[in-house]
C-alpha cells in the first residue's frame, strides 16, 4: 500500500503542478492579450490623427501603395 500511495501523491502533485502552470500561463496570456488591445487602439487613433491632419499626403500614400501591390500581384 506504500508504494501505491506514494505514487498516487506523485502524480496529485505532478496534476497540480501542471493546472498552475496552466492557469498562470492563461492569466500571462490575458495580459498581454489586453496591452495588445490597447496598443491597437493607439495606432489606429494615431493613424485616424494622421489622415485628419494630412489627408492629401494619406491619400497619396494610399495611391502608392495600391499601385505598388497591384504591380506585384500581377506580376505573378
Amino acid at each position: 500500500m506504500e508504494i501505491k500511495d506514494k505514487v498516487s501523491d506523485s502524480a496529485h502533485a505532478a496534476y497540480d503542478n501542471i493546472a498552475d502552470a496552466t492557469s498562470q500561463v492563461a492569466e500571462t496570456l490575458g495580459e498581454k492579450g489586453e496591452q495588445l488591445k490597447k496598443t491597437e487602439q493607439q495606432l489606429m487613433k494615431n493613424c485616424r490623427g494622421y489622415v485628419r491632419d494630412n489627408p492629401i499626403t494619406s491619400l497619396s500614400i494610399a495611391v502608392a501603395a495600391g499601385f505598388l501591390l497591384s504591380r506585384v500581384v500581377s506580376a505573378r
